[in-house]
This record gives structure tokens, sequence and C-alpha cells, in this order.
């Protein structure tokens, strides 16, 4: 193809070339008014004058035409397998095709995207498409979406985009879902204490009446509560642990479904401890109650309340008991009005002295069974006829003596099930290190499991989950060398703080405990038990998918097993035995599945805004095309029922040349005819 234009290649400024220009006009238009003799001829001199510097030239070209290109972007987030809705897409990018292959003049690019764990970022696949593509051939831009596309810029023109976006909407838009919108969520409680949910259930297939919810906690027992479909409702969940619980929220199925991932949300609400109140009575003074003052007081969460019985009532010195208390105890506010403000309760080497009524210990036992907690350290007074061994607190004590009293220098030991536990089994190994302890006090362990025993195989330290409490006895009054680094000393601090807490229902200290971890897209979880072995983990992915992976032991009372995540985004159901947990792979409710339906709101603003078209497949496997047009770049680039490509016309040159309009001699020559004539009609 050849074509020739006009140029100009001035040989001075643009603006001294116009001046000079209106400055001949007027000289011309002054020298006509006055009927000057050879203006006419001046004047055509002086315009021979400014095309010499105007250097005019004819181009003649030799062009290759180039081909237009329309660019597809084609939408593949989780969303779009829902129904038909990949395969329609296929079908139209298979029809797109197909019209270029007809048409010399257009070719397809095409290019996938937009799934991201923030939800369908296609305008991101758009961006990288169109770095491709020279923008004076692009003819048109068409999306293959089903319109859920989250990174739409709010100004359109920030795209620059000069050729028209067409939106082609795939799937079914007469289908309806029903979804759960989490309004309002807390991200932190305080444990022991409700947090409370705003939700709202939309369903377009059932505007009216109820659906049924369901609050899990931890992947723990159901919460049902019925809600008003399309109002707000307010739930309560109790936050158990300190740290994240994870709260799983789900509405019942609905008459018509597009899919029951948006049927569940989670939240994590990350539990906070309100301050420990812990009660501890020392029955006499002795060395090891300021051991057990100083390791309360240090923990700045706990708030101490310690009595220590100084002189007990049987003793026959004649003393009246008002002389010599320091002050009061108050054993019925303790003990009955306020005994449930308590977190822990401890007796250091306490027996039976008339103090405390036989309805009091009654009350403790009673307050263990429905979740408190409860630390005995037993002296040779537990083996003895005042033990509170022999009281009604019998019912809910992890060990009962057998009377002895054994004394002489032993180092204790860790037992097997204290090496699975998660109390001891840190410290597991390091026994030879410790110092030794030179009494304990004779016992048989009635439930739960010894932790520490000594090197004849008698229990030291058990711990047991008494009804819906916990409790500890440690059979031994000697713990406190360890404090003060008798022989070496020994893990004090540690092990007593990892009792408290444990009995105190610190979740990482549980004995039975499913635990998981995501990093670069592999899922690992870890199963802790006092078995010896762990059920196959059983994975429930956020698409509804089911996995299993068995369990490999990676150390005593431990065992872990991994599978990679792949595209799946968000809650993971994760079940071993009896023990549960949820993981969340990416945000816990993802943009993606918060919204199904097909829509073409989010993108009308960029369609608009290049004079392009919206336009329904239909929710079948082969799509319902609309009709494709070339335009002119000046022309309608949409209309009912078809889309426009326009025709750029861009081309590449194969030859150029130039040939100068105005050469320098015949100019000059031309210049001083027309002076000379005008200086001959001067002068006549």
């Amino acid at each position: 193809m050849s074509a020739s234009s006009l140029v100009l290649a001035p040989l001075v400024s643009q603006w001294v070339l116009a001046a000079l220009f209106i400055l001949l006009a007027l000289a011309a238009g002054l020298a006509a008014w006055r009927g000057l003799k050879g203006w006419i001829w001046r004047t055509l001199a002086g315009l021979a004058v400014l095309a010499a510097l105007a250097n005019p030239a004819l181009i003649s070209e030799v062009r290759d035409p180039l081909s237009d290109i329309v660019l597809v972007v084609r939408d593949n987030s989780s969303s779009m397998d829902i129904g038909n809705r990949s395969p329609n897409a296929a079908s139209a990018s298979e029809a797109l095709r197909a019209f270029a292959d007809a048409d010399d003049g257009l070719e397809v690019v095409e290019v996938e995207g937009g799934a991201t764990p923030d939800g369908t970022r296609l305008i991101e696949s758009l961006r990288s498409g169109l770095g491709d593509i020279p923008r004076n051939r692009l003819a048109g831009i068409i999306m293959l979406t089903d319109g859920q596309v989250h990174d739409v810029p709010s100004d359109p023109a920030a795209l620059g985009l000069d050729a028209p976006l067409h939106h082609f909407a795939v799937g079914d838009p007469r289908a309806t879902d029903r979804r759960l919108i989490v309004e309002e969520a807390p991200r932190f409680g305080i444990v022991g204490e409700p947090v409370r949910f705003r939700l709202r259930v939309e369903d377009e297939g059932a505007p009216a009446g109820t659906a049924m919810l369901t609050l899990r906690l931890d992947g723990g027992d159901p919460i049902r509560a019925r809600a008003t479909i399309g109002e707000t409702v307010t739930v309560e969940a109790l936050v158990q642990n300190r740290g994240a619980n994870v709260i799983e929220i789900e509405v019942e199925p609905g008459a018509s479904e597009l899919s029951l991932i948006n049927n569940r949300a989670a939240v994590s609400v990350t539990g906070v401890r309100d301050r420990l109140r812990v009660l501890l009575v020392t029955g006499e003074p002795h060395n090891g109650a300021r051991a057990w003052r100083n390791l309360l007081k240090s923990d700045p969460s706990v708030d101490l309340v310690h009595f220590t019985i100084l002189r007990p009532l049987d003793r026959g010195d004649g003393a009246l008991p008002e002389e010599l208390a320091l002050i009061a105890f108050p054993v019925f506010e303790l003990f009955e009005l306020r005994l449930h403000e308590f977190d822990l309760i401890i007796f250091d080497r306490y027996r039976r002295r008339g103090i405390l009524p036989a309805n009091y210990f009654q009350n403790i036992a009673r307050y263990v069974d429905q979740g408190g907690a409860l630390l005995i350290t037993a002296g040779p007074d537990y083996a003895g006829e005042d033990s509170i061994a022999r009281s009604l607190l019998a019912s809910v004590l992890p060990a009962r003596p057998t009377g002895a009293v054994r004394e002489g220098a032993f180092r204790p030991r860790i037992s097997m099930a204290g090496e699975r536990h998660p109390v001891t089994a840190p410290m597991a190994g390091q026994e030879e290190g410790w110092g030794s302890w030179y009494r304990y006090v004779g016992g048989q362990a009635l439930a739960g499991e010894t932790l520490l025993d000594t090197p004849s195989g008698e229990p030291l330290l058990v711990l047991s989950r008494q009804g819906e409490g916990r409790a500890a006895i440690l059979l031994s009054d000697q713990s406190w060398l360890w404090a003060r680094g008798h022989d070496g000393g020994g893990p004090h601090d540690e092990l007593f703080r990892r009792v408290a807490h444990w009995l105190m229902n610190e979740p990482e200290l549980d004995e039975e405990r499913l635990t998981a971890t995501l990093s670069d897209g592999l899922l690992t979880a870890t199963r802790t038990t006092l078995e010896d072995t762990a059920g196959d983990l059983e994975i429930t992915w956020p698409s509804g998918r089911e996995d299993t992976a068995p369990m490999r032991e990676d150390g005593p009372g431990r065992f872990t097993a991994s599978a990679a995540t792949g595209n799946e985004a968000g809650l993971i159901r994760l079940r071993s035995g009896d023990a549960t947990t949820v993981i969340s792979a990416g945000p816990l409710n993802p943009r993606e599945y918060l919204d199904l339906r097909v829509t073409r709101e989010a993108l009308n603003p960029l369609v608009r805004a290049t004079s392009g078209g919206s336009f329904m497949l239909g929710g079948t496997e082969t799509a319902q095309m609309p009709g494709l047009r070339r335009t002119r770049p000046d022309g309608l680039q949409a209309g009912p029922g078809w889309a426009g490509l326009q025709r750029n016309g861009a081309y590449t040159v194969a030859e150029s040349r130039r040939t100068p309009l105005a050469p320098g001699l015949l100019l000059a020559a031309l210049i001083l005819a027309l002076l000379g004539a005008g200086w001959w009609r001067e002068g006549k």
C-alpha cells in the first residue's frame, strides 16, 4: 500500500514563521489600501520567502498494514467453577477466536487470571495483558467473568483506555443464592464472658421467612439460633480460651443455592484473660510457703489472696484467737460467698484443725466439679488423721495417702506419661541435673496422670480432670529446695507455673490437642496425645473437598501430618480421633465467596467510560454471543445485541521517499524575478 503526504520542516521556529506571515499580511493590506504600485509582486516575493523558510516536502511511503488486536481477559477465580460458568467462558473464547480467524485484520490475545486470596483481581490481569499490546493496535477488550471483580479502580480514566471495553457476563443471571453476612464482629473478648455478633441472612429466592444459624467455637458443640431473612440479628458466643478463638457461623441451605460456601463465615476473636484470682491457704509456716508466694506474685496476670495459719485453734495455751490473729480469716466470705470468683485454690500443707467446717470442703469439691481448679501441696500431715484426704474434699483429690512418709535423699523424675504430657514434656531428659528432695508422702494415684514420680515408682505430681474442673496434687513439701538452688536446683518456677496454667485451662497445655499451622502453602497439623498412636488426619477444605493424611510420630506423644493447600482459601476443618481444630488459609471470609451471583454492576463504570457494552451469555455451556462488528474509532462501539471492535488502521513503513517542493535555487530565482517585477512596476 502506497501513500503520499505533504510535510513541513521549517528552518525557523513556527512562532517566527507565523509572525513573519502576519507582518507580510499587514504590509500587503496597507500597500493595497494606499494604492502603491507593485505591491502584488512584492507580496508574492514575501510568500516565496516564507515558502522557503517553511521547507515543504512531499513524502511518499510504502506501508505494510498491521492487524488490530482484541484482548480477551478470562476470569479463572473460584466463583467461575459454579455451574456452567467455566464452559460458558470457554465457548465464548472459541467464538471470539473464530471471528478473528475470519478477519485478516484482527488478532486475539487471551490472558487468564483474577484468582487471589483477596478476591477476584481481574484488573491486574487486564493491566498485564495491555502491557504487551501497542495501544495503536488495540481494537477492544472483552472481559469474560461473572462480574464479581474486586479491584475496579474508582476512576476509570486511571487505566487510560482508548478502545471499547465489553463485559461478557458468564453464568445464569436468574440464579439466586442464600448467603451469610457478618455485619459486626469483635476482635477481642474476655475469657469466660460472651461476645456478640451482628449477622444477616440474605436470600433472593426466599426473601421472607427464617433460617437456622449454627455457631461453633473451635469446632466444638453447636449453638443454634433462628434468624429472620433480611433482618439483622445479634447472637452470642462464650470466649473459652486465651489467644485465638475461631468461631464458625453457618446458615442452613436455602431452596435455591449456587454454592454452600457463602453459607458459612468465620470470625477470630482473641481471648484476653482478666486478672486471674488465686487463693493460697498455707496451713502452717514452713520454708516452701515463701516459694509459692513469690512464684504467684511474680506473674503480673495473677491477683493473689494469701492466708497463712500461724497458730492452730487446737493449741492449748489459753490465748484467745482474737488476741493472736493478725487479721480475721474470712472463711464464710471466701468459701461460701465468693468461692466461685477464684480461678485457682491452693492448699499448701493444710490439715483439718476446725478452721474450715465440713460443709466448706463440700463447697470446694462442688466448685471443682463445676469448673474450678484445685492444687494440693502435701506435707507429712497429709498422711495423718487430720488429712484433708479424710474430708469431703476427697471426692476430687487425684491421689490418696497410704499413711507412709518416706524420708531420705531422692531425685524426682519424669514418668512415661510425663514425657508425653505438655506440662512436663519440655523438661524430659533433664532430670540428671536436678537437685535432690528429702521427703515425700506415700500415695496412690486415683485418677488422671502421674507426671513426676520417685525412683521407686511412687507418685509425686498427679494431674486429673474432675467433672468440669481440674485438680492436681504434689505429694512432697520439698519443691522449695529447687527454688533455693539446693544441690543444683531444678525447674521450680517453670514446672509449677505450667501446672497452674494447666489447672486454669490453658489450651496450649492440654494433653489431648490438635493444632495446625500454614506456611508457604503447606498445612502442618500436630496432634498431642497421651496415647501411643494417633488417628489419621481428616481434612475438610473450604471448597468441601475431603482428604485424609496419615499421622506420623514426631516424638513422645506428638504426631504430625502435612498437606498442600493448593488454591484453597477459607476455613479448613481438621480432625484426628476426637480432637478437632480449624485454621484459615488466607482470609477467614474470602471476598471471592461473599456474593456468588452474576452481576454487571462492578464493571459498569469501565464499560460506560469506554463506550463499550455489557452482555449476558446465559447459563448454558454454549455461550449466547452478541454480534461482533468492526467499527471506526470515532463511531458507535456497542448497541443492542452487538459489540464493536474498532479498526485502527495501524501500519509500518517499509519504504519512504522525500521530495522537496521548494528547491533553494529555484526559489531564489523566483524571489529575484518577483522583486524585479515589483521594481519595474513601480518605475513605470
